[in-house]
């Protein structure tokens, strides 16, 4: 059976998705917003059709780093970083996908992504990661080759120069965190008590009001009351730019902890339950 222009197009398409989706991600670090380039770049195919599109894979890629731009762009004025999904809302979105996505693109290269100007970031992925030549980012970026290939060089040491330090400080934050869920999940209030500052304050907010405890025992006392409810679904994360974890049953996000670590331990414990507030945290999830 032979394929309409609609199929034929649709399938073209589909053997680009993953190229597409890659892009979008790095640009935009979240699964969600990806998605959601990735589909605005099939919209634009199938209204425009590929007659006179000689090279698909080069237009859909410079359609998509244009949506991106300008989310990026739009994020920028509104003084905003990216929701990673899901973290998201978690929503209908897979976390253990989301997991695999972190870490092939590597969590430290996202949070030093995030430092940079929307054209650095765009000029570093297309190049440095998906060795589009200069001459075709430039015009997305509305700039000569010669200034594109500067932007991508000022990227390239800002995300060397940081990279290292921004993984350092992940994996010391990952162990205590890490060691606070496990004793949580064990039930051991004495490791627990190990990895607290004896006058640690938690604070949660509760239909928009928030309400703090301090110190170590009153937190440990939460942390096991909390655990035996909520523990298959929690799952480790970075929570603007921190490591921390994201409560999710069935895929909804339900809350959010932040952490505050002073070298081996906890100082300070932020429960986001707000979904107003919950959709404002930049939020990635980890694998554990």
């Amino acid at each position: 059976m032979l394929m309409n222009d609609n199929e034929w197009l649709a399938q073209r398409f589909e053997e680009q998705r993953a190229q597409l989706r890659g892009v979008a991600y790095r640009m935009l670090g979240s699964g969600a917003e990806a998605d959601d380039a990735v589909q605005e770049a099939w919209l634009r195919l199938n209204r425009a059709g590929a007659e006179g599109i000689d090279n698909l894979g080069g237009w859909l890629t410079t359609v998509v780093s244009r949506i991106c731009l300008d989310q990026l762009q739009a994020r920028r004025a509104r003084h905003e970083r990216s929701l990673d999904e899901a973290p998201p809302a978690l929503g209908a979105v897979d976390p253990e996908r989301e997991a695999l996505l972190a870490d092939s693109v590597g969590v430290a290269l996202l949070v030093v992504l995030e430092t940079l100007t929307p054209a650095e970031r765009l000029t570093f992925v297309l190049h440095d990661l998906f060795a589009v030549p200069f001459e075709e980012i430039a015009p997305i970026v509305d700039r000569t080759p010669v200034a594109a290939r500067q932007l991508a060089s000022r990227a390239r040491r800002r995300v060397q120069g940081r990279t290292v330090v921004a993984e350092a400080d992940q994996v010391a934050q990952r162990e205590v965190i890490e060691a606070f869920l496990a004793a949580a999940r064990e039930g051991d209030f004495e490791a627990l008590l190990e990895v607290l500052d004896p006058e640690v304050l938690v604070r949660t907010d509760i239909g928009g009001v928030t309400r703090a405890i301090r110190g170590a025992k009153s937190a440990a006392s939460g942390a096991l009351a909390a655990a035996a409810a909520s523990a298959p679904s929690a799952h480790l994360a970075l929570v603007d730019g921190a490591v921390g974890f994201v409560v999710a049953p069935a895929g909804h996000l339900e809350r959010a902890i932040r952490f505050t670590i002073d070298g081996r331990t906890i100082r300070e414990i932020d429960i986001v339950t707000d979904p107003a507030r919950l959709e404002q945290l930049d939020l990635a999830v980890l694998t554990v």
